[in-house]
């Protein structure tokens, strides 16, 4: 007896679709349109081809904020994926204690972009903020807003203390995920503390770390808000980043053209960035297994 398929389940499926034309793929063609024009106004536009690609692939100012989130955001991996597993395998794991770490380990991702800027605007102050004051007082000539390097130091330290925490929760729920006869396996061999986590909590890791990674990387490379707030890119260009650069030139400058061209390769950018990330990860852990 033959089977009749019936299709209609797929009609549900509909209203995502339609929310995710209107919500992504109806700007993102909007932004490619623009970038192959020259806007004066809502009428006047010109068909320019790849001008404006060729414009921002030569311009040196985007050069050089492309390698500044290029180190930002590899800093911020460097720093903040070993001290989320580090956090994650101190933490409590049963009891009132651990519900309490995970409530305190939570709070800093409560906080909005925004605030985290302010907050930190005004605890690094050298006059009334605690931790200005504090390094200037030990000896260190410390000013976020005159030194660039303090600058770009802050703003870094800033997105560790914001964000280590997500590293940290994610990699807590994969360790509690790893079944307890591994660890009874280990003991039974006196396997030492650091054999237990090179071999087994390490590689049970692996898709979480995915996760995160590309979870941190594609918001350290997208940073905008604390930044603007804390330095407004500054001093200087010190703490400009691609993001800060888009922001300019499309709202500061009204180039419309210039800036669809610019958001465009900043996503092939975030996009092949990942991939590379996801694609040597998953090989780290094939040839590990």
């Amino acid at each position: 007896m033959n089977k009749v398929e019936n299709n209609k389940a797929w009609l549900l499926v509909l209203p995502v679709f339609l929310i995710v034309a209107f919500s992504a793929i109806i700007p993102l063609m909007t932004v490619v349109n623009y970038s192959v024009q020259d806007i004066f106004d809502q009428n006047t536009r010109y068909f320019v081809g790849t001008e404006w690609f060729r414009q921002i692939l030569l311009d040196t100012r985007l050069h050089e904020a492309l390698l500044r989130q290029f180190i930002y955001s590899l800093a911020v991996l460097a720093i903040e994926v070993p001290l989320g597993i580090s956090v994650a395998l101190v933490m409590p794991t049963g009891g009132k204690c651990s519900s309490a770490a995970l409530i305190l380990i939570a709070i800093p991702l409560l906080i909005p972009w925004n605030v985290v800027g302010t907050i930190w605007q005004i605890f690094g102050r050298e006059d009334i903020g605690l931790f200005g004051w504090t390094l200037n007082h030990i000896g260190l000539d410390y000013n976020y807003a005159g030194d660039p390097v303090d600058a770009w130091l802050t703003v870094l330290l800033m997105d560790v203390w914001h964000w280590t925490s997500l590293i940290a929760l994610l990699c807590y729920s994969g360790l509690r995920a790893i079944p307890e006869v591994y660890y009874q396996a280990a003991r039974i061999d006196r396997a030492s503390r650091w054999a237990v986590f090179r071999y087994i909590q390490l590689p049970k890791l692996t898709n979480v770390l995915i996760i995160g990674v590309l979870l941190r990387f594609m918001d350290s490379f997208m940073i905008y808000t604390e930044p603007f707030v804390l330095t407004g890119g500054g001093p200087g260009n010190a703490t400009t980043f691609l993001s800060q650069s888009l922001t300019k030139m499309a709202v500061g400058q009204f180039d419309l053209g210039p800036a669809a061209a610019f958001s465009l390769i900043y996503f092939l950018i975030i996009l092949l960035m990942c991939w590379l990330f996801y694609t040597t990860i998953m090989t780290i852990s094939r040839d590990e297994k």
